[in-house]
């Protein structure tokens, strides 16, 4: 028996990273999983991986930046699966830049990204789950405790140089969660979010001397971080290295297990003890 049997959950950005590790921890714990990424070969290939797990999911491929892709990454987790109990708002990116040299382009794309995107996919799950604890109500049943986690980082919490898109869009997602945990409470609903420090992604990846790209839109984004300014920044870590994608979704996790019901409206900093 798992703690998280008979519950839906709905990952965006699952096919790769955080994202990916966040349906395995949420999949071993009983919970039938909905994956999503931009590309549906990623979010395919998790799903599988899922199930060749012993678990149970589903893929929805596409943007979630579309404005369509709310409702429609809902109506899986209804069509599919029956209902929606969990929401983890992870999809993203970085497209770097110091204020005078950034794009409407490039702002308007990691704000949408990060910001827009998350308060669509909440406002299309409302209903679902409104109307799921009223049928517990009128049945005299318990309402179960339902769970979103936002995805935040540390750039969100204290700035970054070079990131004044990112940054706003984290520190924004920030007071959506506690708007939410206010106003979902009366839901059942726990709302939290995780704002993760160095954690070796694609995004993160030095290995290329941070001259990686990744291709969002039909656009090349250059990620990856210098090697250099990578191991700089390993010295002020407390624990002295980087986190791993499975460390990362471990803090997701433990916001979406039983033991944190009592939980909302809080930001734990996943980042080996350092803060901005």
């Amino acid at each position: 028996m798992g703690k998280l049997d008979g519950r839906t959950a709905l990952v965006t950005g699952a096919g790769r990273g955080i994202g990916r590790e966040i349906a395995f921890k949420l999949a071993a714990d009983g919970a039938r999983v909905v994956v999503n990424d931009l590309d549906h070969e990623p979010a395919l290939e998790v799903a599988k991986e899922v199930e060749a797990r012993g678990g149970v999911a589903a893929a929805c491929a596409g943007s979630v930046t579309d404005p369509a892709f709310a409702q429609r990454f809902v109506d899986t987790a209804v069509d599919t699966f029956g209902g929606v109990d969990i929401i983890v708002n992870n999809a993203g990116y970085t497209w770097d830049s110091v204020i005078q040299k950034m794009t409407d382009e490039q702002w308007e794309a990691i704000i949408d990204v990060h910001l827009t995107a998350p308060f669509r996919i909440l406002r299309a799950a409302q209903p679902v789950i409104a109307a799921a604890v009223r049928k517990a109500k009128e049945a005299g049943e318990p309402v179960l405790c339902r769970k979103v986690v936002n995805v935040s980082s540390l750039a969100g919490t204290g700035g970054n140089a070079g990131q004044v898109n990112y940054s706003t869009a984290k520190a924004g997602i920030l007071g959506m969660t506690k708007t939410l945990a206010k106003e979902w409470g009366r839901y059942n609903v726990t709302v939290n979010a995780v704002a993760f420090g160095f954690i070796r992604t694609r995004l993160t990846d030095a290995s290329a001397g941070g001259d990686s790209t990744i291709t969002v839109a039909g656009r090349d984004i250059k990620v990856g971080v210098n090697p250099q300014l990578l191991a700089a920044a390993e010295q002020m870590i407390p624990l002295g290295r980087t986190g791993t994608p499975a460390e990362a979704a471990g803090a997701v996790s433990l916001l979406c297990l039983p033991e944190s019901d009592y939980v909302s409206g809080q930001t734990v900093v996943c980042g080996g003890g350092m803060t901005l």
